[in-house]
């Protein structure tokens, strides 16, 4: 797949080839550090005697590391740069995983998973946007879809590569072997291709109004800003909800098995159609018309969920629009601050975005499964979500609806 003509400017000295080696990054970084956790689960729980709960609270703690530490590592990077975080966050979170790897006490493991989403903060699609935003000008847009294009395939590639390794070793040997690999590559490659201040905001900082989570304080009054943070912090409460949910809520209706799995398998695919469907279309669409569709078909998708929770077709249907819009999400999560926001501090402003968005991924599984304990419905479940949704439509139609049109060069 070819991307178009470079603009002009700093861009002017990167080939396009730069972008897909960030994606190839990407992919290894997001298969190992997020990915490889879903194999390794079971065959932990079954050495370590540890429960699914004390196992998948360590991933909370993950992410809500990452949601801490992603505004400072934003002001990092405008600051000074991409290069330095994203070579330091591979090797570190290779190393981390090796420390996983050896893991015998749950103490250990959560204060590995609280320094691994520091990692992911450093190295997880948010340092590399800011690269490509801040270098490829008019068609940052385009190269933002095609790293996430091959990124979506972290899990396709991974997981079963971990897998694999697992069922050949035993998960130690597979965590380790993943974790080295991850650290050479990624870091290597981020040594080879990026430069010294990749990254870096075209605007002088000043004061400590760019750091951390003052971003948060000084942006309350915009109301851009507010509606995108509303919207991606539901978004991000239904994503993790949905992938922890999906699955016993089709149990509970005594969907067969078969039918389970090419549900869970349809999402992926269309995930990358939605992507490739984007990165086609270019230009072409406005950031309002992509945040329609994205909002919209969320909203249509676990309706119909709740609708006919039990119905194969419906189920299908309902795979399909869920990964389109998920895929499309991913870009527009990438693209919101030059598109709405204009702001030119892209890496402190999305990572004070994604703060909350994190807290809401660490509680909305576990806040989920309480209520499902407490009522015993699963339909409080799937209206919960689709209460979310609705925030998120609600936050959409704040940002678009206040955003004034802005030109970028």
């Amino acid at each position: 797949m070819t991307l178009p003509a470079r603009p002009a400017g700093d861009a002017a000295t990167r080939p396009w080839s730069f972008v897909w080696l960030l994606a190839a990054a990407q992919l290894v970084a997001w298969g190992s550090l997020y990915y490889a956790f879903t194999v390794a689960v079971v065959p932990m729980e079954t050495e370590l005697g540890w429960s699914k709960t004390t196992l998948n609270g360590a991933l909370s703690v993950g992410l809500l590391s990452w949601g801490l530490a992603a505004p400072s590592v934003g002001a990092w990077i405008d600051r000074h740069g991409a290069r330095e975080v994203m070579i330091v966050g591979a090797i570190a979170g290779g190393l981390l995983m090796v420390a996983w790897s050896q893991v015998t006490s749950v103490w250990a493991f959560y204060a590995i998973w609280a320094a691994m989403g520091i990692a992911m903060a450093t190295l997880l699609y948010e340092p590399a946007f800011a690269v490509v935003t801040a270098l490829y000008g008019g068609d940052f847009r385009r190269a933002i879809t095609a790293i996430t294009l091959l990124g979506g395939f972290a899990s396709t590639v991974l997981i079963p590569a971990t897998q694999a390794l697992t069922d050949l070793w035993g998960w130690r040997h597979a965590i380790l072997t993943v974790g080295v690999t991850m650290a050479i590559f990624c870091g290597g490659l981020h040594a080879l291709i990026l430069r010294k201040g990749d990254g870096r905001a075209p605007i002088p900082h000043s004061g400590t109004t760019t750091r951390g989570a003052r971003v948060l304080v000084d942006n309350l009054g915009n109301p851009v800003f507010c509606g995108l943070a509303l919207w991606f912090t539901a978004y991000g409460a239904t994503f993790t909800g949905l992938t922890f949910m999906l699955i016993p809520i089709m149990m509970a209706h005594d969907v067969p098995t078969p039918q389970i799995l090419l549900v869970m398998a349809s999402i992926g695919p269309m995930q990358v159609a939605g992507r490739i469907i984007l990165l086609a279309l270019g230009r072409r669409l406005s950031a309002r018309a992509t945040g329609a569709f994205v909002a919209g078909a969320m909203v249509v998708a676990v309706a119909i969920l709740l609708v006919a929770p039990g119905h194969f077709p419906a189920l299908v249907a309902f795979a399909l629009l869920y990964g389109a819009a998920n895929g499309v999400m991913t870009i527009v999560r990438g693209t919101a601050v030059p598109e709405y926001l204009g702001d030119p501090r892209y890496a402190t402003i999305n990572g004070a975005l994604t703060l909350p968005v994190n807290l809401a991924k660490a509680v909305s599984p576990l806040a989920l499964a309480s209520l499902w304990s407490s009522t015993g419905s699963p339909r409080a479940v799937m209206m919960t979500i689709l209460g979310f949704c609705a925030m998120g439509v609600g936050g959409y139609l704040v940002a678009a609806l206040s955003r004034r049109p802005r030109n970028r060069s």
